[in-house]
């Protein structure tokens, strides 16, 4: 049976995850509790992550597996979109409810 696990594309997505958060290969690594050069193979995809591992770097980007698996899975675009990160999801929140506010008090006024 073929790896049914695309590597090399998982990686290129922490990767790109990775520095558009503008987190360095020693940051990430650290909050996973992996060293930079164990990042630096995942990220390659000259290695493969424990299932502990994979989920820890995809809460500490703030996407779901299913994007970094997304070249593996069928029935599943590659070109997902990350989900929002929490930080995103609470900031989106208070905005839309200074939103509701705002609304709220035009109508009434």
């Amino acid at each position: 049976m073929d790896n049914v696990v695309d590597y090399v594309d998982m990686g290129q997505r922490i990767m790109q995850l990775r520095k558009k958060l503008k987190l360095t290969q020693k940051e990430l690594a650290g909050r996973v509790g992996v060293s930079m050069s164990f990042l630096g193979l995942i990220e390659r995809g000259e290695r493969k992550a424990s299932l502990e591992t994979i989920v820890s770097i995809a809460n500490e980007l703030g996407v779901g597996l299913n994007y970094l698996f997304a070249a593996s899975l069928k029935n599943v675009s590659s070109e997902m979109k990350p989900e929002l990160t929490l930080n995103q999801r609470k900031h989106l929140s208070n905005l839309l409810d200074e939103m509701k506010l705002s609304l709220d008090g035009w109508q009434e006024g």
